[in-house]
């Protein structure tokens, strides 16, 4: 199984992410998306399996920022362009196991993708 855990450190619940994902003992490789910038293609991937409203956190302060024009997302091109440029705009934590993705934080939901 190969899981990989996207987020920023000091997010409470990335925090509470990379706690759950240890006391399951789950090895996991985790991004910092704030040091290491999401690649479009990892983004594209993302897409086909999560629509972008699913993706974006449009209740973050980084949000709020935006310009409306910044806010027009016609198409995932342009949601993965924003994502790149603002990266604290991805819900988080992403959590990539196998063939499956989670997107935010649901304890239930990821024991039962990391139970299979």
């Amino acid at each position: 199984m190969t899981v990989k855990l996207y987020g920023i450190p000091n997010c409470d619940t990335v925090r509470k992410a990379r706690r759950f994902l240890e006391q399951h003992d789950v090895n996991y490789d985790f991004q910092n998306v704030r040091e290491q910038l999401l690649h479009a293609e990892t983004l594209t991937l993302w897409l086909q399996k999560v629509d972008r409203d699913t993706l974006i956190n449009k209740r973050s302060a980084s949000w709020r920022q935006l310009t409306n024009d910044e806010r027009e997302l016609h198409d995932n091109a342009a949601a993965i362009e924003l994502l790149q440029r603002y990266p604290t705009l991805m819900k988080r934590p992403v959590l990539e196991v196998d063939e499956h993705l989670l997107v935010g934080f649901d304890e239930a939901q990821w024991q039962q993708v990391l139970e299979r």
